[in-house]
């Protein structure tokens, strides 16, 4: 040990209980060692002059490194050829690669981004600022965006398409903005998520673009599409799709109770239900269609509303009877929208839509592998006979 080396180490000392000792002891020691290991990486000390250097220093630069007695200021020395990083400090290495992932983590489950400092401080670190929260984040963007651009391969004939409204800062206000969340099943019986866009839900232009980049990315053989009441929506299945709009039967009722009073809505509940457990699709209209007149004179707002959406609400009944629970309405995306809104209301107001597209995305894409290895959703044999492309063979059954 140096006679400098002696007086830094007795200047420490010398502080005595101060709180930082510990923190600048440990800072001296890092520094040290890296010279040390340095003066045998180059052959010659600090400013020394020998035949036997093979490389000098370039000066050095600056790293924190979080210790779990604190955050120390490491000066790590650069070399003029050649590259240098201390062995001690590599684990730390894959620990920030660790909680980087925690943080993600964090996020993408709903936790504020004050809760992420707290969690940051509690791990040994200096804090980390909501801007920093936000940079390490959008390191997600790039699986986000491959999920979300990914090709669509196959035939889907059923397609749901539903909305939840976040709030998001816009041009120094704060509006409201919908996430538009779509579904399809496959010929497979298997469930997906297609797509997802942010924007406002009643526009047409905006429907249209939506469904359009569905197609370009190659979404085909819809037959029907499940969704709430939006005129733009429907416009736009109709002139995109070619395919048949389903109203969801579950908003469709939250609408006809609204002009309903309280105590009666029971009863009116009850018997507009009778159409849907009907067993034909004959069968439901006429119940439909009864229904509507048995209510006109007491409840004439619910009768006219019946008249214009019977046969929206009703369209689920042309297809597979088996099906009909799974696409009347747009409860198959309930659970996801529920889940997709708790950690979206973590967050509050979102400061761009990048930032929606990256939670709400890798939330899409976390469902989606869940159900990539669950069952399917509808069986292999009711689903083979909504195919019409002629290149794709349904599955052969086999024999009992």
């Amino acid at each position: 040990m140096t006679h400098i080396d002696r007086l830094q180490l007795q200047a420490l000392l010398d502080k005595g209980s101060d709180a930082d000792l510990l923190r600048e002891m440990m800072t001296y020691t890092a520094n040290r060692m890296m010279d040390l290991d340095v003066e045998s990486l180059t052959g010659a000390g600090y400013g020394e002059r020998s035949a036997d250097r093979s490389n000098s220093r370039n000066g050095y630069r600056e790293r924190p490194w979080h210790t779990t007695v604190g955050t120390l200021d490491v000066a790590i020395p650069k070399l003029r050829k050649g590259s240098y990083f201390p062995p001690f400090l590599e684990a730390r290495r894959t620990a920030d690669k660790a909680l980087v992932a925690v943080i993600q983590e964090a996020y993408v489950h709903g936790v504020s981004t004050r809760s992420v400092d707290d969690l940051a401080k509690a791990m040994g670190l200096a804090g980390i600022s909501k801007s920093q929260v936000s940079r390490l984040c959008e390191e997600i963007d790039e699986r986000v965006k491959t999920f979300l651009q990914r090709p669509i391969e196959g035939t889907w004939p059923y397609l749901w398409i539903d909305a939840t409204y976040v709030k998001v800062r816009e041009g120094g206000r704060i509006v409201s903005v919908a996430v538009i969340i779509a579904v399809a099943a496959n010929t497979d019986g298997r469930r997906e998520v297609v797509g997802m866009g942010v924007g406002p839900s009643e526009a047409e232009p905006f429907w249209t673009e939506f469904l359009r980049s569905l197609t370009r990315r190659g979404l085909r053989g819809v037959k029907l599409v499940i969704s709430d009441s939006h005129e733009g929506l429907k416009k736009a299945v109709g002139k995109v799709l070619h395919a048949t709009w389903q109203r969801c039967a579950v908003h469709f009722m939250r609408n006809a109770m609204a002009s309903v009073a309280a105590k009666q809505r029971g009863l009116v509940a009850a018997a507009i239900r009778t159409a849907f457990v009907q067993e034909t699709e004959k069968e439901a209209h006429a119940e439909w269609r009864s229904v509507a007149d048995r209510l006109r004179e007491r409840f004439a707002k619910v009768a006219i509303l019946m008249d214009g959406a019977e046969h929206d609400v009703l369209a689920y009944m042309s297809f597979h009877k088996s099906h009909w629970s799974q696409i009347r309405s747009t409860n198959p995306l309930e659970r996801l929208n529920r889940e997709v809104k708790r950690r979206t209301n973590v967050v509050s107001i979102f400061p761009n839509e990048a930032a929606i597209e990256r939670l709400v995305g890798a939330l899409l894409l976390e469902q989606n592998d869940e159900w990539a290895v669950s069952r399917r959703y509808m069986s292999l044999e009711t689903m083979a006979g909504l195919c019409d492309d002629p290149a794709v063979e349904p599955p052969a059954i086999p024999a009992a």
